[in-house]
This record gives C-alpha cells, sequence and structure tokens, in this order.
C-alpha cells in the first residue's frame, strides 16, 4: 500500500489509538540516539532500520544546511569524523577554519557543499577505536537528506504496524542563521509537506539554543523539547524549568542531572523529573551508552573502555526516577531494560 504524506500522519494517529499503543503509552519511549549509533556508523539508514528492529519509538535526525538549502542529517556541520571526506582529493580544498559558538573549527563543512557534492560522500564510524565492529560498515552509506529519514519511518511505520517517530535536533541554528541559512522555517516546511504540524504528530524538535526553539513555537505546532548540557545546572532548576515551559513541551537534560554520579556510582535521583513533570513537561534524559567509558566506576566490567559495563542499572535508575523517555546508542538495550 502506498501512503502519501497526509495519509501517513493519518494512519499514525490510528495507530496511537489503537489499544496496544495506548498501553504503550504509559511507557517512558525509547530514542534511537543516532540510530542505533553503537553498532552501526551513526545517522545512516542501516543505524535507524536497526534500531527500529530494536524496538525503538524514535529516531534522531540531526540537522543541519548544505549550500544549496537542504536539510541533512549529520551530528555536526563539520563532516571530517563521520565521512570520508578527508580522503578525497577534489575537495582537499574546502578544508578551512570556521568559529562555530565560540569555538575554533577545523575541517569540512556541509554549509560548504551542495547536496548532490555531499551524496557522493561516504559515512563511517566515528569512534572505531572505542566501536570496531561498527567501523566494519564504513563505506556503505551515503548521507542521508532529512525528507529521507521522514520517508524510512514512514515505511518502517508501515512494516512494523507500529508508530516510528521522528525527533529532529537543529544543530548551531544561530551559526546557520549567521551564514544565511536558517534551519528553523525549513524544518518547520519539511514537518508540514509531510503531515506532522500538530501538536500530537510523532515528532519532537530539540535544541540546545532557547531562542531558536521560542521562534520555532510561531512556526510549527509539533513539539519542542529544551536540551540542557551537565555544565548548565541552572536551566533545570525549579525557576529554570518555569521558563522553558514557556515555550517547550520537554526538556532533554543530560543523565547526570537526573541520576547524579557520586563516588564513582550512581546516587539518588534529583528533583528535576518531579519538578518538570508537575509543570507538563516531559523529561527525555541523552545520551545512555553501554562502554564503560560512558560509566560510572562502579558499574564498569574490566579494565577494557570499550566493554559494556552494567548498563542496565542506569536505565533501570531513569526508569524509576519517573522520566517519560530515553535517548540511547544502544536502543535494543533501553527496551530490554524497560521492559
Amino acid at each position: 500500500m502506498h501512503l502519501t504524506r497526509r495519509s501517513f500522519a493519518l494512519s499514525s494517529a490510528a495507530l496511537a489509538a489503537s489499544p496496544a499503543m495506548a498501553a504503550d503509552a504509559r511507557k517512558p519511549i525509547v530514542i534511537a540516539h543516532r540510530g542505533a549509533s553503537g553498532e552501526r556508523p551513526e545517522h545512516t539508514p542501516m543505524a535507524y532500520r536497526l534500531a527500529i528492529e530494536e524496538g525503538a519509538d524514535f529516531i534522531e535526525p540531526d540537522l543541519v544546511v548544505t549550500r544549496d538549502g537542504h536539510l541533512v542529517v549529520r551530528h555536526e556541520n563539520e563532516i571530517s569524523g563521520t565521512t570520508d571526506v578527508a580522503a578525497r582529493p577534489e575537495f582537499a580544498a574546502r578544508r578551512t577554519a570556521k568559529l562555530i559558538d565560540g569555538a575554533r573549527i577545523e575541517g569540512w563543512f556541509t554549509e560548504d557543499f551542495t547536496l548532490a557534492e555531499l551524496k557522493t560522500l561516504r559515512a563511517r564510524e566515528r569512534l572505531p577505536q572505542l566501536r570496531p565492529a561498527s567501523a566494519q560498515f564504513d563505506g556503505q552509506e551515503a548521507i542521508p537528506t532529512f525528507q529521507e529519514v521522514i520517508d524510512l519511518a514512514k515505511a518502517e511505520s508501515r512494516r512494523a504496524g507500529r508508530v516510528i517517530g521522528v525527533y529532529p535536533e537543529m544543530k548551531h541554528p544561530a551559526y546557520f542563521a549567521a551564514a544565511g541559512l536558517p534551519i528553523e522555517a525549513r524544518l518547520a516546511q519539511a514537518l508540514k509537506d509531510n503531515g506532522l504540524d500538530a501538536v500530537d504528530a510523532p515528532v519532537f524538535v530539540q535544541c540546545f539554543e532557547p531562542e531558536p526553539l521560542r521562534a520555532f513555537k510561531a512556526l510549527s505546532k509539533a513539539r519542542r523539547v529544551q536540551l540542557v548540557g551537565a555544565e548548565r545546572p541552572e536551566m533545570v532548576s525549579a525557576e529554570g524549568l518555569k521558563r522553558i515551559a514557556e515555550y517547550a513541551h520537554g526538556v532533554g537534560p543530560d543523565w547526570s542531572l537526573v541520576i547524579p554520579m557520586r563516588d564513582g556510582a550512581l546516587g539518588p535521583p534529583t528533583p528535576l523529573v518531579a519538578q518538570a513533570r508537575a509543570l507538563g513537561l516531559e523529561v527525555h534524559p541523552w545520551t545512555v551508552r553501554a562502554e564503560n567509558r560512558f560509566l560510572p566506576a562502579a558499574l564498569r566490567k574490566g579494565e577494557d573502555p570499550a566493554a559494556h559495563g552494567d548498563v542496565q542499572a542506569v536505565f533501570k535508575a531513569l526508569y524509576a526516577a519517573g522520566v517519560s523517555g530515553v535517548f540511547s546508542d544502544f536502543p535494543g538495550l533501553a527496551v530490554q531494560a524497560r521492559g
């Protein structure tokens, strides 16, 4: 059956209203961080498809812009870490240095390439020493556009018989606006074109910068989530959460702001979840990773930083704290811990 964009939105609503989906709605959602990025090169179709096979409810595409104005999916606009661009002699002269959000970055940037040029590149694993099994898939896939990720979610929803949502992040929107390539209106139009411009659509729009989210509120009805890093705990204080509730539907804190680490172990939960939920805010902490390198000392197993530790303890602590969703590079493990 062929689904138009409008019929996809309608079918999503119908699936969400089904008894099975109503029961699932009580569970925290699992958001595949850049796809199943612990097992496949991030932000590739294969990473997204594996995440969906593992039970993820949402797939996350980070959005940056090309020189000719297309939304493409990369964690950063600097792409030497996730593509083979550095090995492509035809693009050697594109290497440059830029000031992005106050930091000097050297490399190759999406805004210096057309979509057609970016499509000639191939994706690769960003952390090959930590994730050598994923690196075995280097070179197999191209950079997807945002539209291609939406189409993938649509096709997988049809195949799986359940709604697969998209959870796009606007990356460096102030920087792109200054470069004459604003993200907000492009993203809002893409959501409208795909029947996703609704508060009950299977989509969340996230960003670390508050002002672009405030601006997006006037452009789209889609739900908005304010991301918060561990270095900004004041943003998720009682007063900070009240400010977020003025323009967002949820907050996405670093998971350590929900379950802090004390003496190398997991501590008791902070008041963040209770305070946010009292304001009607969803709480979707990021990013739970399974490797020892990313876990507190008490949860590590062995000395190898790439070996998996007791990540289930992190998931279970977050779920017990009452979060309404969680980001993970290993969505299958998040689903398993959710039960």
